[in-house]
């Protein structure tokens, strides 16, 4: 059954780089606000230490997580065992945006094989990690990773990626500012 530790385990992180995919959770403080929850793949996590993951966090239509970690700096992580032994893995911490024009941007961004379509980098603090049973989770077989993100990056090009993110990721469904929002 579930253990809860304050810091991530050799056995968490070698469960967290089996994982093919992954779910990312924040929330406004608002009560009104939308809680944001996104799945994530294509090999863009990584625990940098036993207190400390990070992830890429690619152009999409949204920033939901950069809203709230401006705001608040809640987020979960949870990971799902689909094959193999049953197990969920939650991370609770303090998250912030790492962009490309901050001083951390090299340290954080070696940890990762970029591409054209990552828009920054989500780095937590942990200060909790809890396991579960995940016996209700069903069994799937992994086929793959999509490449369509890479692609439509790359078709874009950096100035209507550019264009894109101004118009689509400055600003939250609750109308919170991103990161993105205050440096435009």
């Amino acid at each position: 059954m579930g253990k809860v530790t304050d810091e991530i385990k050799t056995i968490h992180k070698t469960f967290i780089e089996k994982q093919h995919m992954f779910f990312v959770a924040s929330a406004p403080l608002s009560e009104n606000g939308h809680v944001n929850l996104s799945p994530k793949g294509m090999d863009s996590f990584r625990v940098l230490s036993p207190n400390k993951v990070a992830y890429l966090d690619f152009i999409s239509s949204g920033n939901e997580t950069s809203a709230h970690t401006l705001e608040n700096g809640r987020i979960t992580f949870m990971f799902c065992s689909f094959d193999g032994s049953p197990q969920i893995l939650r991370l609770y911490g303090q998250g912030k945006v790492i962009l490309h024009n901050m001083s951390e941007w090299n340290k954080i961004s070696n940890n990762f094989e970029l591409t054209s379509a990552v828009r920054q980098i989500i780095v937590a603090d942990i200060h909790r990690v809890q396991t579960s049973c995940g016996f209700g989770v069903p069994i799937f077989e992994f086929k793959g990773q999509r490449v369509i993100h890479e692609k439509w990056a790359d078709k874009m090009g950096n100035e209507k990626l550019e264009k894109y993110m101004i118009e689509n990721n400055l600003v939250s469904v609750d109308g919170l500012s991103t990161h993105l929002g205050k440096i435009h």
